[in-house]
C-alpha cells in the first residue's frame, strides 16, 4: 500500500497502524534490526552512550490511543527504555532472530538493544526496533545521530484530536466511492505456522557491482534477480513470480523518521536474464500497489482494529520481498572501540502466528567494499534448513560469499 508521509508528526499514519496491529496477532508483525559482527568485545561503555542517545531520539516515542471517533492515535515522546541484555550465544543468527519480542509501543518500549559473545571471542549487537517506529532509513538515521552524539526527537506539536476528527471524516466524506474488492473482504483459513529460516551472507561489493555491470544490470536488479533465482532454486513450484519492491516516498528534504514506504512490483519468469530484471524493475518501480479499491485510506482510521486489518490483509505482500537499504553510513561501521566486521540490516518476525503469502525476503545493504545480504524464507514446504538456504544463495550468487 502506497503511504504519503503526514505533515502531523503526533499522529500515526494509516501504514503505522497496519504494522502496530500485526503486534496484535492482526497480520505479520515486523520488527527491523540493525546488526553488528565485530571480532572484539563490546565496547559497553559506547553501547550504553548510543542507548542513551536513541531514547532521546525519533525512536523514543510510544502510541497513544484517542477516543474520538476519526481521530487518530497520538505519538507521545518516551524514554523508557528496556535495558541492553548481554549474553553468550552459540550461534549469531539464531540468536539475532530471538531478539524481536515484546516491541510493541503501545504497550513499551518499541526498540531493544541486546549483544552477546560468540565462541569464536566474536561479538553481536542487535538494535531491534519496531516496524511502527521506522523503516529502514528512518532506523538507520536514528543510529547515525546516535553514534555521533545527536539527538534529535523529533517536534510532535500535538494539535486538537477534535480537529484531527474533523479532518479525516471530510476526507472520508469527500473522497469515500463504496467499492470495496473482494480480495479486500475475503476471509481465508490461517495457514500452519512455521518459524522463520534466515541466512547472512557477506561478500565483495566491488566484484557485484561487476558482475552487474557485465551482465547487463544494475546492482539492484541484480540482487532482485539473485533473490528471485534462490527462491526458485529451493523448490518453489508457482512461476512467475510476483516481486514487491519497497520504494522510499519521502520528498527531498523531508524528516528520515517513522514509515515513508510504497510499494512497487514486477513479475519475474524462471528463464529472465539479469538485463531482463533490470528493464522489468525499472517499470516496477512505477507500478504502485494501492489499498481497498474505491476507499480513501483514511477509512481505515475510523475502522476498528478487526475490520481495518481485514481491508488491508496482506497489503504489499508477494511472493518474494526485495529490499535494497542501500549504502550505510560511515559512522555504523564503529560501535565505540568496537569495529564492525560486517553490519547487515533486515526484517524479523517474531512471535509469527501464520504464514504470510510472501515466501522469501532479501535485504541488501552496502558497507564500504562488503555487500549483505540477509534472507528470510517463510516456505516450510521447500526450505528446512538454513544450510538449505544458504546452499541456493551460494549457488545463485555470481560471486563468492561468506555465511555469518
Amino acid at each position: 500500500m502506497p503511504h504519503t508521509p503526514s505533515t502531523d508528526l503526533d499522529r500515526l499514519s494509516v501504514v503505522d497502524e497496519i504494522f502496530l496491529r500485526a503486534h496484535r496477532g492482526l497480520g505479520t508483525p515486523t520488527v527491523m534490526q540493525g546488526l553488528w559482527l565485530t571480532d572484539d568485545p563490546v565496547d559497553r561503555n559506547a553501547l550504553a552512550a548510543v542507548h542513551t542517545q536513541l531514547a532521546r531520539g525519533p525512536l523514543g516515542r510510544q502510541v497513544r490511543r484517542v477516543p474520538i471517533p476519526g481521530a487518530r492515535a497520538r505519538w507521545e515522546a518516551s524514554t523508557r527504555t528496556w535495558p541492553i541484555v548481554y549474553s553468550a550465544a552459540n550461534d549469531p543468527v539464531t540468536w539475532a532472530d530471538a531478539q524481536g519480542g515484546d516491541l510493541d509501543p503501545s504497550r513499551g518500549p518499541g526498540w531493544r538493544i541486546s549483544a552477546c559473545t560468540l565462541p569464536n571471542g566474536s561479538s553481536l549487537i542487535s538494535l531491534a526496533s519496531s516496524h511502527v517506529l521506522a523503516d529502514a532509513r528512518g532506523l538507520i538515521a536514528a543510529v547515525d545521530d546516535a553514534l555521533v552524539g545527536v539527538s534529535r526527537q523529533p517536534d510532535f506539536a500535538p494539535h486538537s484530536d477534535w480537529s484531527d476528527a474533523r479532518q479525516t471524516w471530510r476526507k472520508v466524506v469527500k473522497e469515500f466511492r463504496p467499492r470495496p474488492s473482494r480480495s479486500a473482504s475475503a476471509r481465508t483459513a490461517p495457514r500452519p505456522f512455521a518459524a522463520p529460516i534466515s541466512a547472512i551472507l557477506t561478500f565483495s561489493a566491488p566484484e557485484f557491482d561487476r558482475a552487474a555491470q557485465e551482465s547487463g544490470s544494475t546492482p539492484n536488479s541484480l540482487f532482485v534477480h539473485t533473490v528471485t533465482s534462490i527462491l526458485y532454486a529451493t523448490g518453489f513450484p508457482k512461476m512467475p513470480v510476483d516481486v514487491s519492491l519497497p520504494v522510499d516516498s519521502r520528498a527531498p528534504g523531508a524528516a528520515v523518521i517513522g514509515n515513508a514506504l510504497a510499494m512497487g512490483s514486477t513479475t519475474i519468469e524462471p528463464a529472465d536474464s539479469p538485463a531482463d530484471v533490470r528493464a522489468k524493475c525499472g517499470d516496477g518501480f512505477g507500478h504502485r500497489m494501492s489499498g481497498p479499491k474505491g476507499i480513501p485510506e483514511e477509512f481505515l482510521h475510523l475502522l476498528p482494529d478487526r475490520l481495518a486489518a481485514l481491508a488491508t490483509k496482506g497489503a504489499g505482500q508477494l511472493d518474494v520481498l526485495c529490499s535494497n537499504i542501500g549504502s550505510l553510513p560511515d559512522s555504523l561501521g564503529h560501535v565505540g572501540a568496537s569495529r564492525a566486521r560486517s553490519v547487515a540490516a533486515r526484517a524479523i518476525h517474531p512471535g509469527l502466528t501464520r504464514l504470510p503469502r510472501t515466501r522469501l525476503s532479501g535485504y541488501l545493504c552496502r558497507s564500504g567494499d562488503e555487500y549483505t545480504l540477509s534472507l528470510v524464507s517463510l516456505d516450510p514446504e521447500n526450505v528446512r534448513s538454513r544450510d538449505e538456504l544458504q546452499a541456493a544463495a551460494v549457488d545463485c550468487l555470481p560471486v563468492r560469499a561468506t555465511a555469518w
